[in-house]
């Protein structure tokens, strides 16, 4: 048992933000979605106070999150800009859960491997769910066969091209572990690229940032954004140009960060 499982409940929430805040946690380079940088964290430790003072373990924490992310999608089946709100408020909120269950696990002293998994599975399970909706959403009620599957399965396709863009970190992470190297810093150095070329594309990149549309926060701003233009020019016509852009460009990024990766000293001996 870690010294730090036996710790009873914060006396305060400046005490709880220096054990499940720590500068290692606010200063990480991906780990930390943009909103968790610019007000969650400010949020969570409320939450967490409430949290800390049940039974739930971290682990029950995470299967919160898991909840609240397949809850987003779902919303999204609600036409109209009803439940593109609703997935909007969804989407913030498992974020909020999602800085939760590691402050709950560093002050517990209950970190584990399992709990990272459940993370990676409820991101990657939302994360493919909401596209699969935004397909959904796009083809309309009710479906007329078999036009309308032309955007149920962009909507798959949009999925599928999400994951394998997540699953390139985690490939990573493998490769380097199979080859007996050392983990990876979550630092700028570790990912920059090696050639000049791709070093100034991914310069550009950052200008124009639609690589990083693809995680739930940012998929149910567009759902939104796109069901208030939904109300002037028809639901069915705003989805589905939402969806004919995301996904070429969603191939971009793809092969885009597969290049990067490539290029960079992350898969470096």
């Amino acid at each position: 048992m870690s010294p730090t499982s036996t710790r009873g409940r914060p006396s305060s929430i400046a005490e709880l933000r220096a054990v499940a805040q720590p500068p290692e946690v606010r200063g990480r380079r991906n780990a930390e979605h943009w909103t968790a940088s610019l007000y969650l964290r400010n949020v969570s430790p409320y939450l967490t106070w409430l949290l800390l003072k049940t039974s739930i373990s971290a682990n029950g924490v995470t299967g919160l999150m898991i909840l609240v992310g397949w809850s987003t999608a779902a919303a999204l089946l609600i036409p109209g800009i009803g439940g593109a709100s609703l997935a909007l408020v969804l989407g913030q909120l498992q974020m909020l859960v999602d800085c939760c269950d590691g402050e709950v696990a560093r002050w517990r002293g209950t970190s584990s491997p399992a709990g990272v998994f459940l993370d990676k599975v409820g991101h990657y399970t939302t994360e493919s769910l909401i596209p699969i909706a935004l397909g959904i959403r796009a083809a309309g009620f009710p479906f007329d066969v078999p036009a309308d599957y032309l955007w149920t399965t962009l909507g798959f396709a949009l999925a599928l091209v999400i994951v394998l863009n997540k699953a390139l970190n985690d490939m990573v992470h493998v490769a380097r572990a199979n080859a007996g190297l050392s983990k990876l810093a979550d630092k700028q150095g570790e990912s920059e690229p090696s050639q000049r070329l791709v070093a100034r594309l991914r310069r550009v990149a950052r200008f124009v940032p639609f690589h990083r549309l693809y995680h739930s926060v940012e998929l149910t701003m567009l759902a939104f954004a796109f069901a208030a233009v939904g109300l002037v020019i028809g639901e069915p016509l705003a989805d589905r140009i939402l969806l004919g852009a995301l996904l070429p460009l969603s191939v971009l990024a793809l092969i885009g960060h597969f290049i990067a990766i490539m290029a960079s000293k992350r898969v470096r001996s």
